[in-house]
């Protein structure tokens, strides 16, 4: 498979950024929001400010109903991820999912089309995407993402003890996932299990996961531990982070 990395998921409603697997300074293979390079006959007819001819060219690659490439669907849906048109996004994986015969694409499609649902909140529909993505292809190339998104959705979704096990599932699938780790320790955190949240949340750091949530998640399961010094000095790791984060967005802008 060619190498994508995973948009940002949604922030939970307790402004707690749980990860879907997608979307960090350290992306894993799967997904990519970098859209796939577009050409027009003639460059002078395109004012280079408008954004609409980025969607409008995506627009007429998506309709071609002949000898269709599920891989180029699939960037397609990713760059209108790239643009928050997450409903076009998920039209493109459905079709990609529908039209490719390779069960490693499909799966990846699956998952991708649950992360744009999840974008828009609809987590009935994501939770049937990924689901999807995991009875396609067992042990496919993308069935931990599966599982990890699966779980981020059902906790959305207010069904927490099917995430926690999805989110093991996750980690048992593949223990190279940071964005995996994460999730189980922010599950184990909220369970009172902070001892178990604290080992998964130093996994998911030693595996290249350097956001600031995951050291915020650590700050949390410390102080609940009564480690109130080794707290705070994740807290200010965290904070530098996020300051990091922000002076890169000034400087791009």
């Amino acid at each position: 498979m060619t190498d994508r990395e995973e948009p940002e998921p949604p922030e939970a409603p307790d402004d707690h950024e749980f990860s879907e697997g997608q979307g960090f300074d350290e992306p894993y293979e799967g997904f990519d929001l970098d859209p796939p390079e577009l050409s027009v006959d003639d460059p002078s007819s395109v004012d280079p400010v408008d954004s609409r001819v980025v969607s409008d060219s995506l627009d007429e690659r998506v309709v071609q109903n002949d000898d269709v490439d599920a891989d180029e669907l699939i960037d397609v849906g990713l760059s209108y991820l790239g643009i928050n048109r997450h409903e076009q996004a998920a039209d493109a994986f459905e079709r990609a999912a529908r039209f490719t015969d390779d069960e490693d694409v499909e799966q990846e499609a699956w998952v991708n089309k649950g992360i744009a649902h999840g974008q828009m909140e609809e987590w009935d529909e994501a939770v049937g995407a990924h689901r999807e993505a995991i009875f396609v292809a067992e042990d496919g190339d993308f069935e931990a993402e599966a599982h990890t998104n699966l779980a981020y959705a059902l906790w959305e979704f207010s069904e927490d003890e099917q995430a926690y096990e999805h989110a093991e599932e996750a980690v048992r699938k593949n223990d190279r996932l940071p964005q995996a780790w994460y999730n189980l320790g922010f599950i184990e955190n909220e369970r009172s299990r902070h001892e178990q949240a604290l080992d998964a949340l130093n996994n998911a750091v030693r595996l290249g996961f350097q956001q600031a949530d995951v050291y915020e998640e650590k700050q949390r399961a410390l102080e609940a531990l009564g480690r109130d010094e080794e707290a705070q000095a994740v807290a200010e790791q965290a904070e530098d982070i996020r300051e990091a984060q922000e002076r890169d967005l000034v400087e791009r802008e």
